[in-house]
């Protein structure tokens, strides 16, 4: 008798179906969900108006003065060593104001509480101590300092003085930045897996200006917000440190500024890693993407550029795209200067506090100096930047 074939029972594709989904990163899509309301947006001292004086009336100071008048602030001095700049900024802000050409005479008038220098780092160091001897609370124009020990002794005499010291990190308050940063803070992503920035865009407007000789201008000059955004959301996930920072740096083909115009950092963090992507030579087609993640959610931040963003979080819960109020060029530096004042007022340290932003400059040196050396570096053990990395004098304030 012939054998016959037994039939074999066919083997289900779903196993490999599913393999073959989570492989090619495939989703479900999230249900909508409503976005958790958090204060991101500065906030106001209840009653403390103190006079505020602004040292330093180069170009970004008209963002300065023009979210100062928009909050209310009483701005009674204005000085620079060239008395234009000052008269100039009085005439669009402030035409009460008294200009001076000496910041020692700012110093000595006994009605002036706090000051607001914006000058270049060579120049404003001096400035930063007689302004603390002075007894006055100080914010600081970004980058702080060149070297941690000089920031550690400011961050020492002002408390000595009793008086605070905080930094024009005016990035924190940019609407997406502070509400990711919110978020992280109220618990809403859980611990921190990840922190991912990527900048696209034209930085060649520094030809023909004195920033055409900082030789670090892309990690120096304008990640140091990037770095002290990083920097933030780990203190506001638990305190949490970076261990380690790898960098590297380079021209990009075309460019004309004097300095490399493409950077890129990779951040070490126990349980969790960041990584800042610079692009900064791309004439076209401007773009900024930031991507954060946790262990119970993710923000993503999305837009042409850092004034235009629409932001994403996803939870167990759904999707939620917050609408978020404000501007970067406006709310960042009303933020900067709000929550020094709100700080004496409150009688505590300032969010934005010289002595959290010396592991915003941390990062920062790290990453100069590792992609120097093509090693990487432990942060806060590059103390100060590489000769050469900036200018020693400058030419004008900002």
């Amino acid at each position: 008798m012939a054998k016959t074939k037994q039939s074999q029972p066919k083997a289900s594709n779903t196993a490999n179906k599913t393999t073959d989904d989570k492989y090619a990163l495939t989703s479900q899509a999230a249900g909508k969900t409503k976005a958790p309301a958090l204060s991101y947006q500065p906030r106001d001292p209840k009653q403390y108006r103190p006079n505020i004086a602004l040292i330093g009336c180069g170009g970004i100071t008209e963002h300065h003065l023009r979210a100062y008048k928009a909050a209310g602030y009483d701005v009674v001095a204005l000085c620079d060593c060239i008395e234009e700049n000052a008269r100039r900024r009085a005439q669009e802000f402030y035409p009460d104001a008294r200009i001076y050409t000496d910041a020692q005479q700012v110093f000595r008038r006994d009605d002036i509480e706090v000051v607001d220098i914006a000058t270049h780092p060579p120049e404003r160091l001096p400035l930063l101590r007689e302004a603390l001897k002075a007894r006055k609370h100080v914010l600081s124009q970004k980058p702080f300092v060149l070297d941690l020990e000089t920031g550690e002794k400011l961050v020492a005499l002002a408390e000595k003085q009793n008086v605070k010291l905080a930094v024009n990190q005016n990035g924190r308050w940019a609407p997406h930045f502070s509400y990711i940063r919110e978020a992280v803070r109220e618990g809403v992503l859980g611990d921190l897996i990840s922190v991912h920035a990527q900048v696209h865009w034209d930085h060649s407007w520094v030809v023909n200006t004195p920033f055409n000789d900082i030789e670090e201008l892309v990690f120096y000059d304008f990640a140091i917000h990037w770095f002290d955004f990083a920097a933030s959301l780990l203190s506001a996930n638990g305190d949490r440190r970076a261990t380690r920072v790898q960098a590297a740096k380079s021209r990009a083909i075309g460019q004309t500024a004097r300095p490399p115009l493409l950077a890129q950092t990779i951040i070490e963090f126990e349980g969790g890693q960041a990584s800042l992507i610079f692009d900064a030579g791309v004439p076209f087609g401007a773009d900024d993407h930031t991507y954060v993640a946790g262990t119970r959610g993710t923000i993503s931040s999305h837009g042409p550029d850092l004034g235009a963003q629409k932001l994403t979080l996803t939870t167990a819960d759904g999707n939620a795209t917050p609408r978020l109020r404000g501007s970067w060029f406006l709310d960042g530096f009303h933020g900067t200067m709000a929550e020094l004042l709100c700080a004496i007022e409150e009688d505590r340290e300032p969010q934005n506090s010289a002595r959290h932003n010396l592991n915003s400059l941390a990062l920062c040196f790290a990453a100069i100096a590792a992609a120097v050396d093509g090693e990487a570096k432990v942060p806060g053990e590059v103390r100060k930047l590489p000769r050469g990395s900036v200018p020693s004098r400058t030419k004008t304030t900002r």
